[in-house]
């Protein structure tokens, strides 16, 4: 990788035409040091750099930091008045994606992106697309492909766990020089409409861009002001996207179809309109597997799914159309798509005596929610239905009514507990969402512990039951106060229960 000066990134951000001012002169010492690290987190600070100076809570303190560390000018929008160069810019984000580009000479450009945005459905149909892929890319001794999801990164090298759906701009293009220099060649990932919104997928162009859905969600002060907010903010992915794969069963079709012209080809997918180009229909439920016939341009086939949940057929399709325009075989689609599995989505778990099952799903919203239970009224008519679940501090406040109204109306009984509280009491969010149940004239139990809510709802079992776990998925912390505290796991405490009341039986 090549090694730029300071004047250079100056240079990019006059070009871009986001510079506003700079305190470095064209020719100095300073203009002409070589920048060999760019970051916006201080205690990263090990050699000459360029500090970006970004976030609602940044500090002064941040930026003495890092140049005690190192950094020799500073990227900003505020003058902080230090004895160091500043580069003023007019919006912090925007500057960070086109200097993480030029830092680390464009690796996107060398890439196949393929990006997925939507209410539900993101982490499962990169999953899907991600399992194709890789059967095919084995198959042709290529190297398998990276990919961003909301559970976990991979960058051609190394294996992470995910703390945001979408990295910052300058972890993204950090992810794609490793994914370039390691031989990689596809990357699939998750684009949230903050990251949109915001900027972090600035500069990039996107072979495929895909839109599984849409519905209210997001809503607060700190994430979309209202739903148009939310929804323009997801539109922006088509005038970074060469083909668009569109879900003609989404809600704001007309909205939605008319910005996908931005984009140079438009692929639908749908299983209500035979019209679309990708066409599922005869949905069946076969022992554990979900089949379904999927009719393109040149071929109908029966292919299954190797995880549970009628609603995943939407993000089979998706996938199933993403594949269609990189040409690949039916063949791998229909192995990647049996082998595929997504942590924290649609686990299932069954006692022995076939009585008692447990799911684990990352449902946490009104639309996922409608979606996942409709499915389990569906897959498990008999069974009576129990529901735990949680609502997040700080955000999204949205959801405690819509998700408590879903809950009320479809479960026989519902554990409400905690998920992420924040810095909010975690007693009243769940009071909230009681009111919502209490609505639907349904019956709840608020325990805040959710280790103990899980174990609760799967102890008081009479005759055929489904206790669904949503909200977090394969999370493995909760959010508490300003910091992270370590969870078990939903799937841990679901297999815990099953196997105590395997005992008992």
């Amino acid at each position: 990788m090549r090694t730029l000066k300071v004047q250079d990134y100056i240079d990019q951000l006059v070009e871009q035409d986001i510079l506003v001012n700079t305190t470095v002169v064209r020719d100095s010492a300073i203009a002409n040091s070589a920048i060999l690290q760019m970051t916006y987190d201080s205690r990263e600070v090990s050699e000459p750099s360029l500090f970006i100076c970004k976030g609602a809570t940044f500090k002064i303190e941040y930026l003495k930091q890092a140049v005690s560390y190192g950094a020799v000018a500073y990227v900003s929008e505020v003058d902080y008045g230090i004895d160091v160069p500043v580069i003023l810019v007019k919006e912090i984000r925007e500057a960070m994606a086109v200097l993480s580009s030029l830092f680390y000479d464009f690796p996107e450009e060398q890439l196949t992106l393929i990006g997925v945005t939507g209410t539900k459905g993101k982490t499962t149909t990169t999953n899907f697309m991600r399992s194709i892929l890789d059967d095919y890319l084995v198959a042709n001794q290529k190297r398998t492909s990276g990919y961003f999801s909301s559970v976990e990164n991979y960058d051609g090298v190394t294996k992470a766990p995910s703390r945001m759906t979408t990295p910052e701009a300058m972890v993204l293009k950090q992810n794609f020089r490793t994914a370039v220099d390691s031989g990689v060649e596809f990357f699939e990932m998750e684009v949230s409409s903050q990251a949109l919104k915001y900027d972090r997928t600035k500069g990039l162009m996107f072979k495929i861009g895909i839109f599984l859905n849409i519905s209210e969600d997001h809503l607060s002060p700190v994430e979309h002001s209202d739903m148009d907010d939310y929804l323009n903010s997801k539109l922006l992915l088509f005038k970074q996207s060469e083909t668009v794969c569109l879900n003609l069963d989404t809600d704001y079709f007309e909205r939605i179809e008319k910005a996908s012209r931005q984009a140079s080809n438009v692929i639908t997918f749908s299983q209500r309109n035979e019209k679309a180009d990708i066409y599922g229909f005869n949905v069946q439920k076969e022992h554990n597997h979900i089949t379904f016939d999927v009719r393109t341009p040149t071929y109908t086939e029966k292919v299954s799914l190797g995880i549970a949940g009628l609603f995943n057929v939407e993000n089979a399709l998706a996938a199933i159309a993403a594949m269609y325009v990189l040409g690949i075989p039916i063949e791998y689609i229909k192995s990647g798509l049996l082998k595929a599995r997504a942590k924290g989505r649609m686990e299932l778990y069954t006692s022995q005596d076939k009585n008692l099952v447990g799911i684990v799903d990352y449902a946490h919203n009104r639309l996922s929610f409608e979606v996942l239970f409709d499915s389990l009224k569906q897959e498990y008519p008999h069974h009576k239905l129990i529901s735990v679940f949680g609502c997040p501090g700080g955000k999204a406040y949205n959801r405690r009514k819509e998700m408590g109204e879903v809950a009320g109306k479809f479960s026989d009984k519902v554990y409400i507990t905690e998920d992420d509280p924040a810095n909010e009491p975690l007693i009243e969010i769940c009071e909230q969402v009681a009111e919502a149940v209490i609505a639907e004239n349904g019956c709840y139990e608020i325990v805040e512990d959710r280790a103990e809510a899980i174990q609760k709802a799967m102890s008081h079992v009479d005759g055929p039951t489904v206790v669904a776990v949503v909200g977090k998925g394969a999370e493995t912390n909760q959010r508490v106060g300003n910091g992270y505290v370590d969870y078990e796991g939903d799937t841990f405490h679901v297999i815990k229960s099953l196997e105590r009341y395997n005992k008992e039986r």
